[in-house]
C-alpha cells in the first residue's frame, strides 16, 4: 500500500526487525558464536521477521480453517528452504569442529563424544539468534494498535503467532508430500524438521516477549540477558520469574541449557506429523503447532497476571 492510500483499515501488526533492547545495526554485546552458528542465526531472525513483515493485519481467530493455513505456509514456504539451508551449514560447522576435536583428541588417547545430537544444535542456534528477533516493547505494541486494551493487543498477538506457526506446519507438510514423489528427496526431510522447529520456536520466543512487554513485566538486562530470560521462559512455558519457571535468567548455566533441549527434542518430535501422507501431514502439523502455540500463551499470560513471587532473602 502506497503512502497515498488513505483507505480506513485495521492497523497491521508488523514489527520492523529490531532486536531486543538495540537496532538492526547494533552488534549483539558478549555475542561468541562460530561461523556457521553465526550465519544461521541471522538467516533465522531475519526469516523471523520476514514472516512477521508479511503477516495481515489481525484477522480471523486462530482457530480458523485451512484456508488461513494455505495462506501462512504461502509466506511460510519462502523461508523454510532458508532456514533449512542455513541449519545444515550450521551443522556442517560443528560436525567440522567435533571432528577437529575428535582427532585431537584420539592423538591424545580420549575419545569422541559425536555428532551434535539435534537438540543441542537448534539450543545453540536459538541462543544465538534470541537477541536478534524483533520483540517490540510497550510503546510500540500499543502504538500499532491504537485504541485497542491490553487483552485486545494480548488476543492479536497469540492470533498472529498462531497463524505463523500453523503455516510453517503446514508449509513443512506440503514439501514433505511433495517429496513422496520423488523419494531420494527425503533425505532433506530431516534440515526440513529442524528448520520448522526452529522457525515455530523463534516465533514463539517473539510471542513470549511482547507478552511480557505489554503486560509490563520485561525482563531486565541488557539485550542478551533479556533475550536469554524470554528463551528461558518459552523453554520453561512459564513467565520470567515466575515461581515455578527456574529463575529470572534460567538460561544462564547448565539447567537453563538443558531445560532448552529438552523443549526442542519435544516439538521436534512433534514436528513428525509433518511426515504424514500426502497433505494429512500439512494439516496435521498446523493443527499442532496452532495448538502449541496458544496453550503456551495461555500459560504465560497466565502468570504474567499473577504478581511476581517475593525475592528470596
Amino acid at each position: 500500500m502506497s503512502q497515498s492510500d488513505h483507505r480506513s483499515s485495521a492497523p497491521r501488526d508488523v514489527p520492523p526487525p529490531r532486536p531486543v533492547g538495540g537496532t538492526e545495526q547494533e552488534p549483539v554485546v558478549g555475542e561468541v558464536v562460530g561461523p556457521g552458528l553465526g550465519a544461521a542465526a541471522r538467516a533465522l531472525a531475519d526469516a523471523v521477521a520476514a514472516l512477521l513483515g508479511r503477516d495481515a493485519a489481525p484477522g480471523p481467530s486462530a482457530t480458523a480453517g485451512s484456508a488461513q493455513d494455505r495462506g501462512g505456509a504461502a509466506a511460510a514456504g519462502r523461508v523454510l528452504s532458508e532456514v533449512a539451508g542455513a541449519l545444515a551449514g550450521a551443522a556442517r560447522s560443528a560436525r567440522n569442529g567435533e571432528d577437529r576435536a575428535a582427532g585431537a583428541g584420539r592423538s591424545q588417547g580420549g575419545r569422541s563424544h559425536g555428532a551434535t545430537a539435534p537438540g543441542g544444535l537448534l539450543g545453540d542456534l536459538l541462543d544465538a539468534a534470541a537477541p536478534r528477533l524483533p520483540i517490540r516493547d510497550r510503546a510500540r505494541l500499543r502504538a500499532a494498535h491504537p485504541g485497542a486494551t491490553d487483552e485486545e493487543i494480548a488476543e492479536a498477538l497469540v492470533a498472529r503467532a498462531a497463524r505463523l506457526t500453523g503455516g510453517v506446519g503446514a508449509a513443512t507438510g506440503g514439501l514433505a508430500a511433495a517429496q513422496w514423489f520423488a523419494p531420494p528427496t527425503m533425505l532433506a526431510v530431516p534440515l526440513e524438521l529442524g528448520a520448522q522447529t526452529a522457525l515455530t520456536a523463534a516465533v514463539e520466543v517473539v510471542l513470549v516477549g511482547e507478552l511480557h512487554e505489554l503486560a509490563g513485566r520485561p525482563a531486565p538486562g541488557d539485550a542478551r540477558r533479556r533475550a536469554s530470560a524470554y528463551l528461558a521462559s518459552w523453554s520453561t512455558q512459564r513467565a520470567v520469574g515466575a515461581a515455578s519457571s527456574g529463575g529470572l535468567f534460567a538460561m544462564i548455566g547448565s539447567a537453563g541449557a538443558a531445560a532448552l533441549r529438552r523443549q526442542l527434542t519435544r516439538r521436534l518430535a512433534r514436528s513428525t506429523t509433518s511426515l504424514a501422507p500426502l497433505l494429512v501431514g500439512a494439516t496435521l502439523a498446523a493443527r499442532g503447532n496452532r495448538k502449541a502455540t496458544v496453550a503456551l500463551a495461555d500459560r504465560v499470560r497466565a502468570d504474567l497476571r499473577t504478581p511476581l513471587p517475593p525475592p528470596r532473602s
